[in-house]
């Protein structure tokens, strides 16, 4: 957990490094601020997007089940790291592969490159769709994807007598 928190600082001290870099080249460039247009200026229609809510699901804690709030907050906070982590570790793998998916296979250095069969079974869309049009069964049905988990910090702190009032009523 100490590994991820000090990542977690640096990533921080490393971004600020980079915005003040790129802060100094554009200013070395152009030493006239340029300023910044929002689309509409533009002439691009600017579309708000709200994100939509969906409900909870069946397996929520009741009233009685509600871990205390200092759980809960340790819960998001892992969660938020857990999730930095897992960004970092998407982007590196696919900054990998760029160079690796290229690679013939064999054996180069310590490392040997091959590819092997997956286990994992992916539906045929376009098959399906063709047996859909030549039995004559209409659109492929489709159904909405599993809602997301989303965590934030808030701004403020809600008291924790507040916070069960809510999740009660």
């Amino acid at each position: 957990m100490v590994y991820s928190l000090l990542r977690l600082r640096a990533t921080d001290a490393a971004l600020r490094l980079a915005a003040r870099a790129a802060t100094a080249v554009l200013d070395a460039v152009s030493p006239e601020a340029t300023p910044v247009q929002p689309l509409s200026c533009r002439g691009i229609p600017a579309i708000p997007v709200e994100p939509v809510i969906v409900a909870d699901p069946t397996t929520v804690f009741t009233p009685d089940e509600m871990p205390v709030v200092e759980a809960i907050e340790r819960a998001a906070f892992d969660f938020e790291a857990a999730s930095d982590l897992a960004r970092h570790a998407d982007r590196g793998k696919r900054k990998a592969r760029k160079i690796l998916d290229r690679l013939p296979a064999g054996v180069y250095g310590a490392w040997i490159v091959d590819r092997v069969e997956s286990n994992r079974m992916v539906a045929d869309l376009e098959a399906i769709r063709a047996t859909y049009a030549r039995l004559g069964l209409g659109d492929l049905p489709m159904k909405a994807p599993a809602a997301s988990l989303r965590v934030m910090r808030t701004e403020t702190v809600v008291p924790a007598v507040k916070t069960l009032a809510a999740v009660a009523a």
